[in-house]
């Protein structure tokens, strides 16, 4: 999609804030400083570009800001906790920015039914923690859990740590209620788990990245909290024996296998060395290491399937979390990317695909970056078991652009280095991307996993629900 004709609100920009101050009052319509000097998102230099930021508090001050931006023509970006990573939350000077900051309550637990109501800028760590006061578990956790919201987290499909087991957000909502681009508020709030009633129309909306209708509230399905948690994290010599040990482990386990995490060496050895906080649990002299927890069996059950695998020959060295603090710890190697983004420019990626292609995948985009660039680092890691790998690629250039400035033309650091990565998926159909989403960042290689008529859909679907392109233009195709 590209941005339409100058709008009535480009030719007209106080009217349209003076109505909109009119609709949320002066103190919830932010403008000048109060706008740019807020960060962009997480991991960037740069403040958000807009010239207005709207805090609406309720689901109806949503309706009555878009119903006013549609008649003008104004574009809207919806804000939760600005931890995407493919500049799908990127504004321009004359976009408004509506943030759901203040609609952060938790509506009502039911732990019968297993459900909670909540409001979109509910902060994911706070909808764990009110879920483990009742006994319960919200499944989908990140990195970015303590700033992400669960209204961001719904727009990308957020995927996280827990996939394999649980699966992505998609999963986890029961129902929602969204605002339509002119302002018509559909509300879905289902809490059943069944409900085979005509279309699903809240899969309009997740996954979606704003692009169709913003949401408000959902209704989010809860489960029974696991009264066992443990966590192994082993060694392994050779990349075949990485599917057998996951399977291996689920099988033993029983199902209870919920995170099954791989990390390259060079990823490992970058997170257990200082400045690093971390040290390494077991030497860093193997290839890969895999963090293995099982949410449901306890200690005994695990250790009884690690003594499976390790006479198996499929790992040579592990250590078994003894305590709380000790699984955190573990679970913190994992955690701290940061440490990948020492030297600039450096990029993020997040790739989907079979488990038997990855490792020829990792090579030849290896090969690739050597290719193209006389120093590169390739920081490999992810969520093995559900076919989704990360990386942290660092590259050493005469060509100093930062990575929120980085070139996107054809010569440019970034596309090159994009092309490395995104060009071998094609061949073993895999995806450009398997839980962050499009948004701006990977909107030039969607064609590599989506079809034409794939991508001539999604445009039917955005002309039907937002006529005038108003809602996150430009982003996602």
């Amino acid at each position: 999609m590209t941005r339409m004709r100058m709008s009535d609100a480009a030719l007209n920009p106080d009217l349209v804030i003076d109505e909109l101050i009119d609709a949320l009052g002066v103190d919830q319509v932010r403008t000048g400083d109060d706008v740019h000097g807020r960060s962009a998102g997480i991991w960037r230099s740069d403040t958000i570009k807009a010239k207005a930021l709207l805090r609406p508090a309720t689901t109806q001050e949503v309706s009555r800001v878009l119903a006013i931006c549609y008649k003008h023509g104004q574009s809207v970006v919806a804000h939760g906790g600005l931890t995407g990573l493919v500049e799908s939350a990127l504004t321009e000077p004359d976009d408004i920015v509506l943030s759901l900051e203040r609609m952060n309550q938790i509506d009502n637990i039911d732990p019968v039914n297993r459900t909670m109501s909540v409001q979109a800028g509910a902060i994911l760590q706070t909808v764990q923690e009110a879920a483990d006061e009742h006994g319960l578990m919200f499944p989908l956790d990140i990195g970015g859990r303590g700033s992400a919201t669960i209204g961001g987290n719904i727009s990308t499909n957020a995927g996280g740590n827990r996939v394999i087991r649980f699966g992505m957000i998609r999963d986890m909502v029961l129902g929602l209620e969204a605002v339509l681009a002119d302002g018509t508020i559909v509300t879905s709030m289902n809490e059943m788990i069944k409900n085979n009633a005509g279309y699903d129309l809240k899969q309009l909306f997740i996954g979606t990245e704003g692009s169709l209708g913003i949401v408000t509230r959902a209704v989010l399905r809860l489960r029974e909290k696991p009264l066992e948690q443990a966590t192994v994290f082993v060694a392994v010599d050779d990349f075949d024996k990485l599917g057998l040990l996951l399977k291996k482990m689920d099988a033993g386990l029983g199902g209870a296998l919920s995170a099954f995490e791989v990390m390259w060496n060079n990823f490992y050895t970058q997170v257990t060395t200082p400045p690093a906080m971390s040290t390494p649990p077991i030497s860093q002299a193997h290839p890969y290491y895999v963090l293995i927890e099982a949410m449901g069996a306890d200690a005994s059950v695990l250790e009884r399937t690690l003594t499976e695998v390790w006479e198996a020959d499929l790992v040579c060295d592990a250590v078994l979390a003894q305590t709380e603090a000790q699984r955190l710890q573990l679970w913190a190697l994992r955690d701290d990317v940061e440490q990948c983004l020492r030297k600039t420019p450096w990029f993020i990626f997040d790739v989907s695909l079979p488990i038997q292609h990855m490792q020829g995948y990792v090579d030849q985009v290896n090969a690739g970056l050597q290719a193209e660039f006389e120093t590169y680092k390739n920081f490999t890691f992810g969520h093995m078991g559900d076919g989704n790998l990360h990386f942290v690629v660092a590259v050493e250039t005469d060509d100093r652009t930062s990575y929120t400035d980085a070139v996107k033309t054809p010569d440019g650091v970034r596309h090159r280095v994009e092309a490395c990565v995104y060009g071998p998926l094609k061949a073993i159909n895999g995806s450009v991307s398997a839980e962050h989403g499009v948004g701006l960042e990977k909107k030039p290689w969607l064609h590599i996993s989506r079809s034409p008529n794939e991508l001539k859909l999604m445009a039917m679907l955005k002309t039907a629900l937002d006529p005038k392109g108003i809602l996150n233009p430009g982003k996602v195709f």
